[in-house]
């Protein structure tokens, strides 16, 4: 083992037994790429080193990987499989690693967001998606190993050589003589920086020539970085400060990415072979060239408010559109991986809950993917009741069809709120529809 690589598991070593002699747990963020590979192979030898020389490893380390639901498929796999042999590593050679996945909850997700309740494609004005993909799941993680233990330790695989700005955000947060820096925004929470000081050449040095303990091939993932793009620039996919730049300029990120102009790693990706891509750059070179198009987006705030030149929330239509050409694409690419799921049965589940709420009755989640797949969901079977009940409702408002309109919106609002776990703001909705009926009868 080289000197270097030494040095820094010895001052892992020094951090887990003597620096902190508390049993708070290490928090380790995974995104699978080149620096949290790097960082986990030096803390699982040095954890290793420990327990040869202890016979004991006491404090309890997490391996938190995020997935947004809209990683790009090529990475995921990969990301997958590593998590698995990670497991299976640390159950054989008992060393108490455990790993976490996360996921943004299900009105967090990002075709909820955008098709669901129109937010427009994000950009560096609007960028929605960080918050609710990347930093709401691992803060709750985290938050529920602060109640539980009272601080604790995350580890981050940022290098002061990534970039200037990266430097200064981590001497920012520095406290003068310890290692440990303080959370920008997560309260008795730390973090901890073991690579801050390698270079990109050195980072690449520990791959190629340290041994995964986990036993993975790591030759994949150079593989990967030298398929992806010249930019060497890694997107991370564990979020826990807004500090973490999400995807501006990055080399890997959510494969729906508005923020940046074009995805150069997409591209590379596919011009070195991954043609199955295709489909998915097409899509969201699409969502990026309709973002601002007038007649794509709705002249109100969802809160009712007129927007700002006139560019609200994306159309019904629209988004209709967007829903049939993601389930088009996912059907496209699932010729050659089966497995790949765009969206999820829940996502349109949810979609549709919103676009009922939203009045939105023209079009059926439902009918847009029996038109891609030529099948039936089992949405139909839950509207069926809904159908029997609106029959026998129109039939009782015969002499007043504009009560008939009232009540159906109300109903609709409170099952779809129900529906979502999200009853926040019922009241004020039902209350505002009601007061639009009397506006309207007057």
């Amino acid at each position: 083992m080289a000197k270097f690589i030494q040095h820094l598991v010895d001052e892992i070593i020094d951090q887990y037994m003597y620096a902190d002699e508390t049993k708070r747990p290490w928090i380790i963020g995974f995104s699978g790429g080149k620096d949290s590979t790097v960082m986990l192979q030096l803390v699982w030898e040095a954890v290793s080193q420990i327990k040869e020389l202890t016979g004991i490893v006491e404090r309890d380390i997490y391996v938190v990987c995020n997935d947004t639901m809209v990683e790009n498929p090529v990475i995921t796999e990969y990301v997958y499989r590593v998590l698995d042999k990670i497991e299976i590593a640390s159950r054989d050679q008992d060393i108490p690693i455990r790993v976490i996945k996360t996921i943004p909850r299900l009105e967090d997700s990002f075709w909820v967001n955008l098709i669901g309740r129109g937010y427009p494609a994000p950009n560096n004005a609007f960028r929605w998606c960080t918050e609710r993909l990347k930093i709401r799941p691992t803060s709750r993680f985290i938050l529920e190993q602060v109640d539980e233990v009272g601080e604790a330790i995350i580890l981050i695989g940022t290098r002061s050589a990534e970039s200037a700005q990266r430097a200064k955000s981590m001497k920012k947060h520095a406290i003068k003589g310890k290692r440990l820096t303080k959370h920008p925004t997560q309260a008795n929470t730390y973090m901890y920086a073991p690579i801050r000081n390698l270079s990109l050449e050195e980072v690449w040095y520990v791959i190629n020539t340290m041994p995964s303990p986990w036993k993975a091939d790591n030759s994949e993932l150079f593989k990967i970085y030298s398929d992806a793009s010249a930019d060497d620039y890694e997107c991370p996919t564990v979020v826990t400060s807004k500090e973490h730049k999400s995807c501006g300029q990055s080399r890997f990120g959510c494969w729906v990415c508005t923020v940046v102009k074009k995805d150069k790693s997409m591209s590379a990706l596919i011009e070195n072979g991954l043609t199955w891509l295709q489909p998915l750059l097409d899509f969201r070179n699409q969502l990026y060239d309709e973002r601002n198009i007038l007649e794509n987006r709705m002249p109100q705030r969802r809160n009712g408010t007129d927007a700002v030149n006139g560019m609200g929330p994306y159309t019904p239509k629209y988004r209709a559109s967007i829903l049939e050409r993601v389930i088009s694409a996912q059907k496209e690419i699932q010729i050659d991986r089966p497995h790949v799921e765009l969206i999820t049965n829940q996502e349109l589940v949810a979609i549709q809950t919103i676009w009922y709420r939203d009045l939105i009755f023209n079009y059926k989640v439902s009918n847009i993917y029996h038109s891609a797949y030529n099948t039936n969901m089992n949405m139909e079977e839950q509207n069926k009741k809904q159908e029997k009940e609106l029959e026998l409702l129109k039939k009782s408002c015969e002499k007043n069809p504009d009560d008939f309109e009232l009540i159906q919106e109300l109903l609709m609002l409170q099952k779809n709120k129900s529906l979502l776990n999200k009853k926040r703001g019922l009241k004020n909705d039902i209350e505002n529809k009601i007061e639009e009926y009397l506006k309207k009868d007057k």
